[in-house]
């Protein structure tokens, strides 16, 4: 009894001296949707204390929406947030203190039911497409423009277009109220794992217009002053980041671990959920800046000011590479 006494005693300093290592290391605190897919990576960042190995607390905000994680930056509420490099492009130019650590490529596709007769593009005409995101969806103006090249017609032109939420979509597709679909990568992965047919992904899309599909569109937004001013920090930052990225593209435990909080609905969603989420890894090192100037030339182009902000070019020092 003694002996296990002064075991549990042991324990118990060394615990607590753990939990005063952590308190004592710097908080850097994400803002994130409750069911955004970041949260995958995330999630392994802290399970795998992948944080504290790289001289850092990680800690996570639950926010409403996209709307919300912006406000939050913008007031000052949590060190970083998860956005396209449109919107960190539009922040810097009206003198927003923001850079863009890359977080994924991960892009949309258009499906339809397997037993469409829809092969190609050209076979929507006149027929109805759901759009998840809106008129200016990035997915969306890349097909058109795909479109426009291919077949010599603008998809906005001569099909009928539905736009809603990534749910609604899936489920109008679903149910047949749409004849075709473009939604979030992570709806279109259940949709396929259910059966749906992909008829083009805008990765092949965007190679057709010679653009780079490697480009990221989503990363993480940081304040480009605290990045200068914590340079060790934000790179450790981005140094999990990438740790957690290549843990997940292989191993099979740390996927796991985080499939309680995937929504996978059976194994065909979650493998379609995985293999989505590990194609979206971005390639280490600096983003081209003039290959991402060629792929927001080709949205501007059909997207206008709605899009834009007015935005003609990308500024410079938008893209931070975390080195």
């Amino acid at each position: 009894m003694q002996m296990v006494g002064k075991l549990a005693i042991a324990l118990a300093i060394w615990a607590g001296a753990a939990q005063a290592q952590d308190a004592a290391l710097p908080v850097i605190e994400i803002g994130t949707l409750e069911n955004g897919t970041v949260n995958w990576e995330l999630q392994t960042i802290k399970a795998q204390g992948l944080d504290t190995a790289n001289g850092f607390t990680l800690e996570l905000l639950p926010l409403a929406g996209n709307p919300a994680t912006q406000v939050a930056m913008q007031g000052g509420e949590v060190d970083a947030i998860v956005s396209d490099f449109l919107w960190v492009a539009q922040q810097r130019v009206q003198g927003g203190d923001y850079t863009f650590l890359p977080y994924s490529t991960a892009v949309g596709s258009l499906v339809v039911p397997a037993d469409s007769p829809v092969q190609s593009l050209a076979d929507l005409k006149g027929k109805k497409i759901g759009i998840a995101g809106g008129p200016v969806d990035k997915s969306w103006l890349i097909l058109r423009a795909w479109s426009q090249q291919q077949n010599g017609e603008d998809l906005a032109a001569v099909t009928e277009q539905v736009f809603g939420a990534p749910p609604v979509i899936m489920n109008a597709a679903e149910t047949g109220e749409v004849d075709g679909a473009i939604n979030f990568w992570h709806f279109l992965a259940k949709m396929k794992a259910a059966g749906m047919r992909e008829v083009i992904s805008v990765e092949q899309a965007a190679t057709d217009l010679g653009l780079d599909p490697t480009t990221p569109l989503l990363g993480y937004v940081l304040h480009s002053g605290w990045v200068a001013k914590y340079p060790d920090l934000a790179k450790g930052f981005a140094a999990a980041s990438r740790q957690a990225k290549e843990l997940l593209a292989t191993d099979d435990a740390a996927w796991d671990a985080i499939r309680p909080i995937m929504n996978a609905a059976n194994d065909a969603e979650f493998q379609a959920l995985r293999e989505g989420w590990i194609a979206g890894i971005p390639p280490e090192g600096p983003v081209n800046a003039e290959n991402a100037q060629a792929m927001f030339a080709v949205m501007a182009e059909l997207g206008g000011e709605e899009l834009t902000g007015g935005l003609t070019h990308l500024p410079a020092g938008l893209f931070w590479s975390g080195e």
